[in-house]
């Protein structure tokens, strides 16, 4: 939740507006001190609608810790600027900032050293992405390392889509710090360095009926440690669905704050596991659950089932899904492409299109990006390159002019791709549009768009929608 306090008419006014327009907001009124403290021990961030200093001294008092304090985004009588105040990274302050910004049209402030510089800040670093960092890590020395613009040595298990990093950020040979290290497993790794724990695991439950959490919590925990592998990285709990109202197994994922996802015994039973048993088939029409349970998940095995009194753990491993952003570019003029276009390609490490429109997009691209051109006519293997390079865990954007859903990419990309792509369509301004408003003759009520490109459609096909359309 996010509070709102405004001590002037203005201020008062703005905040409404955030409050009437967002879902996730609550404005607090009254005397500001008494409402801040109310909000400070409500809520995850707090808007001020206060000049700098006024807001300085107001929070000043109530500051204890930077990863539990509330951000705190300040923004001016006029509503021109939202300054990220205090907890940039870890209490959300500076995504907040950009996001005030663009509902009141103001400008973002955000002063931290990682968004100043374009680095990653390690303190969220795959935030996004769920990462967990591991409790007393070495931030401040690999982080002055990175901003320094010093080798860091960046060593993950698994390729995700992290986005474009700084030219400093290396893959090394043989791990050495300074170390940005990405992993499920419980391994000893050379200092200085970040550990972040992935959601890469996920663990399949069996249990008899009335098994209680702590059993089954127990279980998981000694399966895990004795795989070397890290709780923080189990991204959730999967069973029968037979099991759905089991109290214990409910208790434990709410525990360990993960989703506790169900399966029919159906689809249990239609997987060839390690370790089948006819007494569970007998009892829940399956001859394996926590096993199981993993495989249908879509993870590779990698701890077989063990056993307490009353329940039964698997563990398996997922893969990870790339991100691919099908990003419209508008028109032809900066001004006209799109804000979540603009996000999309700054979040990805791969922009792939023809080449006159990614040149259009270059100066929008951050440091490390890498491009893939390819020449009119291509469409087909531009969208099998994107797809490759997600499918191996990456963070790619496929670029087209106008809305990349109308006569572009969008389509034959979307018919290539797989459930193992996360794919996103970012949608923009045709140049049927734009022509028509700044001709002063605006696409109003009814009308026909036909594309004259034969470059996927055959031309008899087109000669047959023109002669359609002027019936």
């Amino acid at each position: 939740m996010i509070g709102l306090l405004g001590a002037t008419a203005n201020g008062r006014r703005n905040a409404t507006h955030l409050a009437e327009s967002w879902d996730d907001a609550r404005l607090y009124e009254g005397n500001p001190k008494e409402a801040l403290r109310q909000a400070w021990q409500e809520c995850d961030a707090v808007v001020l609608f206060l000049a700098t200093g006024a807001a300085v001294r107001l929070v000043a008092p109530l500051l204890q810790d930077k990863r539990t304090d509330p951000g705190v985004v300040t923004v001016d009588d006029a509503g021109r600027f939202a300054v990220a105040l205090a907890g940039g990274h870890d209490g959300g302050a500076n995504r907040l900032a950009a996001r005030v910004a663009a509902s009141l049209g103001a400008t973002p402030i955000v002063t931290t050293a990682s968004e100043g510089l374009d680095v990653p800040a390690l303190d969220s670093f795959g935030g996004d992405l769920g990462f967990k960092i591991e409790d007393d890590q070495d931030l401040a020395a690999v982080g002055s390392a990175l901003v320094s613009g010093e080798p860091v040595h960046l060593a993950s298990d698994q390729r995700w889509p992290l986005g474009p990093l700084p030219e400093n950020v290396v893959a090394p040979e043989n791990v050495e710090p300074p170390l940005i290290f990405v992993s499920d497993r419980l391994v000893d790794v050379p200092c200085p360095a970040v550990v972040y724990r992935p959601p890469s695991l996920v663990a399949g439950v069996g249990c008899s009926r009335g098994a209680t959490a702590g059993e089954i919590l127990a279980l998981l925990r000694s399966s895990l440690e004795r795989a070397e592998l890290s709780e923080k990285s189990v991204a959730s709990l999967a069973s029968i669905d037979a099991k759905r109202n089991e109290a214990g197994l409910l208790e434990a994922a709410e525990r360990l704050g993960v989703p506790l996802r169900f399966h029919t015994a159906e689809a249990l039973s239609a997987v060839e596991t390690p370790n089948p048993s006819s007494v569970v088939r007998e009892a829940v029409g399956t001859p394996s659950v926590a096993e199981a349970a993993v495989m249908v998940s879509g993870a590779d095995l990698v701890v077989e089932k063990r056993k307490s009194g009353m329940a039964t753990i698997a563990i398996g491993r997922l893969p990870v899904r790339g991100r691919l952003a099908l990003v419209s570019l508008g028109p032809g003029e900066d001004a006209l492409i799109p804000a979540l276009a603009r996000d999309a390609l700054a979040a990805s490490e791969l922009v792939v299109g023809l080449g006159q429109y990614v040149d259009r997009i270059r100066h929008l691209l951050r440091p490390g990006t890498r491009v893939l051109t390819m020449p009119l006519g291509d469409e087909i293997q531009r969208a099998e390159a994107a797809l490759e390079e997600a499918r191996a865990g990456g963070a790619v954007a496929l670029v087209s002019s106008g809305d990349v859903g109308v006569y572009a990419m969008a389509s034959p990309t979307l018919e290539l791709a797989g459930e193992d792509v996360s794919v996103v369509v970012v949608p923009g301004i045709t140049a049927a549009q734009a022509a028509a408003s700044l001709l002063g003759s605006p696409l109003g009520h009814d009308h026909c768009s036909i594309s004259l490109s034969d470059l996927l459609t055959p031309w008899p096909a087109i000669e047959r929608r023109v002669e359609a359309a002027a019936l």
